[in-house]
């Protein structure tokens, strides 16, 4: 209905009664306008008015309640205007946590410690072994074949249906993995400046068509990567990522340049300090290039500076919202970037430009000094070429963090390699499975694994529970929608403005579905150890569980390139899910694909003219 009837059977359009019973406060979130004196002028608080908006509330008030229940708004009202009186900033918390093990009363204990299936080190197949395609005269990229890709390509015709251009960039060290990059680096073939320029020179190069970086960290870069070959010299090793260079998707804070959130309300922010995931990072030697785009406040591929594009099919957006990420480590402008996911911002664009990407489970990575918002669903994760370059940085990255009370430390490390006779991996029932999941599928009951079904929770509204991430979201950028100051949001404006509406109570419910959301997963992890597919992206965001996403096929489309499955596993249970994945990834050897690069050609060629 676009109208209801007030007592004098008069006619009241939806937006007057939305207008008011934002102003009578119906609603637990703030109206609209922060300024109730500019509210007040819109009409009088009474039972009319109350009657008007009953629609809203979901209750229906007889005379005597709505008399009753003038005073206690017209109280509520003062609350609210005390409430938005509060100065309060982006990156205050509520005061409230969300715990994925709450339900779960054995993960803490099984999480400090490695499970019984795994051992360390990178399990490497009996097969033939043939290294990737690389540049000429990459005699380190054949030495590291081992670790990377463990099996003749010719082993897997399933996995490939199309042929695909081996065209390189110019630069030998684009595409090489992360220990073969830190050999190099420590037998002196090439020093932690070159490899930082070379990506500088190719971020550069390849942006104006890819759209993917926001600023670079130039000086940053080129200060850190002295200092990495100062310390190698010398004889200080920080471990495996000690001169490596990187990308931050742009809502993680760095000192001294620009955070844009993607956002143009945001496009001259800098914030005074660095947040703690980019601190772990440099304090393991690694080296900051680029701030990378994302779309605005973390929804989708378009930012302020335009699309972000898949190097594979220039044509396309590289989906977001960590596009910027995916798309640099899809072209080989960065060997590793961090993004963030919410609700797929991760597992989104890995899928779409065929990079591997680590969703975490919620609460193993500081989100500290990083752009809010869903304070309860909001997880940083690592997007690169490979499972064992994932692991590498998650290991830099995870652990409990001081100033993010979410953050908890449990047991990770890597390399791992799993024992599959000790393992359940399931196949979810009810769901259609996907060409790439059905590969992963197959490739792992061919290396012996057991397949067993399983059921992932049903009967309840999944979706409709993500309504909690609105409101979060409402809440933090309120202050956008109440001054009008949402151009250039994408579709986050309704979305802010639509959340103002739902009620306390409502939200208090979601939260409670949620809780029997949590209950239901224990239940599926005690018949499976992790499982493959399923199209559980609202599902294992809600309950806070790690999925990595990996390429296990090239299409046969008009746009040859990876396309990927998903494994979802137990809460804090990344190495498992790392190291079986990555058994997929050396059988399948798909690492060697590379984008065609028409593109940079073809924007050469502009430039030149």
């Amino acid at each position: 209905m676009s109208s209801s009837e007030n007592q004098s059977g008069q006619r009241v359009s939806r937006r007057t009664a939305l207008t008011r019973a934002a102003g009578i406060g119906a609603v637990a979130t703030a109206a609209a306008s922060a300024d109730e004196s500019a509210e007040e002028s819109v009409f009088e608080l009474n039972e009319e008015a109350l009657a008007e908006s009953q629609w809203l509330a979901g209750l229906e008030l007889t005379d005597e309640q709505r008399t009753q229940a003038v005073r206690s708004v017209k109280r509520m009202q003062s609350y609210q205007a005390a409430l938005r009186a509060v100065d309060i900033g982006y990156d205050d918390l509520p005061a409230f946590r969300f715990d994925p093990e709450m339900f779960d009363p054995d993960v803490k204990a099984r999480s400090q410690q490695s499970p019984a299936w795994l051992s360390p080190g990178l399990a490497v197949l009996s097969h033939t072994v043939s290294a990737p395609p690389a540049a000429a005269g990459d005699d380190a990229a054949e030495a590291d074949a081992a670790s990377t890709s463990d099996c003749d390509e010719t082993s897997a015709p399933q996995a490939s249906d199309a042929p695909v251009s081996v065209t390189t960039p110019v630069d030998p060290y684009a595409f090489l993995p992360i220990r073969t990059l830190g050999r190099l680096l420590r037998s002196k073939e090439v020093t932690a400046v070159q490899l930082a320029e070379g990506c500088l020179q190719r971020l550069r190069a390849s942006d104006p068509a890819l759209k993917c970086v926001v600023n670079l960290t130039e000086e940053l870069a080129l200060q850190q990567a002295r200092r990495a070959d100062e310390e190698l010299a010398a004889g200080q090793d920080r471990g495996p990522l000690h001169g490596i260079p990187w990308g931050a998707k742009d809502l993680i804070a760095v000192e001294g340049y620009p955070t844009t959130w993607g956002a143009p309300q945001f496009e001259d922010q800098v914030l005074p300090r660095t947040a703690p995931v980019a601190r772990r990072l440099e304090e393991a030697g690694a080296v900051l290039v680029a701030k990378l785009s994302l779309g605005a406040l973390a929804m989708g591929d378009k930012w302020f500076g335009g699309m972000t594009r898949n190097p594979w099919n220039i044509e396309q957006g590289s989906s977001g919202s960590s596009a910027g990420p995916a798309s640099a480590v899809a072209a080989g402008l960065v060997p590793f970037a961090l993004g963030s996911e919410t609700l797929g911002s991760i597992v989104s664009p890995s899928k779409r430009c065929g990079t591997t990407g680590l969703r975490p489970t919620f609460g193993r990575v500081t989100r500290k000094d990083c752009m809010a918002l869903s304070w309860s669903m909001d997880k940083i994760g690592p997007m690169a070429r490979s499972i064992d370059d994932c692991g590498l940085v998650f290991r830099a990255i995870c652990g409990a963090e001081s100033g993010d009370p979410t953050t908890v430390d449990r047991w990770f490390d890597w390399p791992m390699q799993a024992d599959l006779s000790k393992l359940r991996i399931g196949r979810v029932e009810g769901v259609r499975t996907s060409r790439e999941d059905e590969i992963t599928l197959n490739t792992l009951e061919e290396l012996g694994a057991t397949i067993v079904p399983v059921k992932l929770p049903t009967g309840l509204p999944v979706w409709q529970t993500c309504l909690m991430l609105d409101v979060e979201a409402g809440t933090i950028f309120h202050d956008l929608v109440a001054d009008q100051n949402d151009a250039g949001l994408n579709t986050w404006p309704n979305t802010f403005r639509t959340a103002h509406y739902v009620s306390s109570v409502d939200f208090v419910r979601a939260a409670r579905v949620r809780s029997k959301l949590m209950q239901q997963m224990v239940a599926v992890f005690a018949d499976v150890d992790l499982y493959v597919g399923g199209g559980d992206l609202g599902i294992a965001n809600l309950t806070g569980h790690p999925t990595v996403v990996f390429p296990t096929r090239i299409s046969d489309t008009d746009h040859p390139q990876p396309r990927c499955s998903t494994l979802t596993g137990r809460l804090h249970d990344e190495a498992t899910l790392l190291a079986i994945a990555r058994l997929v990834e050396s059988k399948l050897d798909l690492l060697g694909y590379k984008p065609d690069f028409s593109w940079l050609k073809a924007n050469d060629t502009a430039t030149d003219e």
